[in-house]
């Protein structure tokens, strides 16, 4: 499922067209053969310009996260989370499935995709519950 990163629809569009697909996918280097988010065309670690679009596993781990707290006719608490990937990278995103003060940093999650809008994007849910 490699793809070299095609620069005339750029990273975003890219990442973007893996999601609607229902796919998890970032740049990995050529060179370095570190992955990289946010989605970019040139490898931040060393600069190579050599990328290619590969499949992630989904699974990671809570490096941080915090609990937004609103009132229950504006939404409801949720949380934000930095996930770190298996594969290397860490994302911004939330957990989903549990309550927000029950998520916790070293809580292993897996990724899945959010389709219902006209942007997809990443939500990730606890692999055991709490």
């Amino acid at each position: 499922m490699s793809q070299i990163v095609n620069i005339s629809t750029g990273p975003d569009q890219t990442w973007s067209d893996y999601l609607k697909n229902q796919i998890l996918a970032l740049p990995k280097c050529t060179e370095c053969e570190k992955f990289h988010f946010f989605p970019r065309i040139v490898c931040p670690y060393c600069g190579c310009f050599k990328l290619e679009w590969q499949r992630l596993s989904g699974i990671g781990e809570v490096y941080s996260c915090t609990t937004i707290h609103r009132k229950p006719e504006r939404g409801g608490n949720y949380n934000v989370s930095l996930i770190t990937l298996d594969e290397g990278p860490r994302m911004m995103s939330r957990v989903e499935g549990i309550k927000p003060e029950l998520v916790k940093i070293g809580a292993k999650v897996t990724a899945s995709i959010n389709n219902e809008t006209d942007k997809p994007f990443v939500i990730f849910t606890p692999l055991v519950q709490p």
